[in-house]
């Protein structure tokens, strides 16, 4: 795992100081000008500024406590890849601030503003993410609040910035802290769309009684593949061959449908393909 980390450091570096400066330019120019409260400790330095807490010093402040909180509970090895990002998002933040006066979009729907900033800083946090660093903030206390409750960390995200959504009614109304939640959710979905990408193959796992047929037919599909493995029906306890075949996405409805007119009755499992890695024949 060390090596891995290693591995491409100042690409990994780059990407991540690339992702906290996308991040902190949608948070002031789409979600602190327009008081949009929608995720985790920048979320609550809109709520803080109110009471006369620059932005970027409550970040700065609140992820330096966080660290050492950390740092107690989780451990120097969980902690060190939020350093670097919990302390130069803040920066960033201070140094966009100045553009906020310049870019003002004026007559614009604040739907359009609030979607625009949620895939905006979903691209950066899928960067910062893709690097295996973090910027700290509430994904620390999501780590803190799974080891010592057991509850997932998907959903101990959820707690924590569905809290930070609804603070914002401390600043705004209920129709912002919905737009909020709205954030919440395109941010969630594009980070995952940068780290993994977007599927180009299908895997398919799949039992027939027609098992040549069925090898026959993904072979024919363009650049289809298809691998044979000797499995155990974990009902029956009978010796059985488990095809594995990986299609074009865009083929995915000719397979499914292709398979069923083989064999009606034919047991199959279809699921994305993130990477596929070609071994090709000497």
């Amino acid at each position: 795992m060390e090596n891995i980390e290693k591995k491409d450091l100042f690409k990994r570096y780059f990407l991540l100081a690339l992702g906290c400066f996308i991040v902190a330019f949608a948070f002031n120019v789409f979600f602190k000008q327009y008081e949009i409260v929608c995720f985790g400790v920048s979320g609550l330095s809109i709520v803080a500024e109110h009471f006369g807490i620059p932005s970027f010093l409550f970040i700065l402040i609140f992820n330096i406590i966080l660290l050492i909180i950390s740092y107690y509970t989780l451990g120097f090895k969980k902690t060190r890849n939020a350093i670097v990002g919990s302390l130069i998002f803040p920066i960033f933040v201070a140094l966009t601030e100045p553009l906020v006066p310049y870019i003002h979009f004026q007559d614009v729907e604040l739907l359009v503003i609030a979607i625009f900033g949620g895939v905006l800083s979903g691209l950066g946090y899928g960067l910062i993410y893709k690097t295996n660093f973090n910027t700290g903030g509430t994904d620390i206390i999501c780590e803190i609040v799974a080891k010592y409750t057991k509850i997932s960390m998907g959903k101990a995200m959820w707690v924590s910035d569905g809290l930070v959504v609804l603070s914002g009614l401390f600043v705004s109304s209920w129709e912002v802290v919905l737009y909020g939640f709205l954030v919440l959710y395109i941010i969630s979905f594009m980070t995952d769309r940068v780290v993994l990408g977007i599927s180009q193959s299908k895997a398919f796992y799949i039992v027939t009684r027609n098992e040549e047929e069925v090898r026959n037919f993904l072979l024919s599909i363009t650049d289809g593949g298809v691998t044979l493995v000797n499995a155990r029906g974990g009902y029956s306890n009978e010796k059985e061959t488990l095809l594995l075949g990986v299609v074009p996405t865009r083929q995915y409805f000719i397979v499914k449908e292709g398979l069923r007119e083989i064999d009606p009755s034919i047991f199959f499992l279809a699921c994305d393909a993130y990477e596929v890695s070609s071994r090709k024949n000497k």
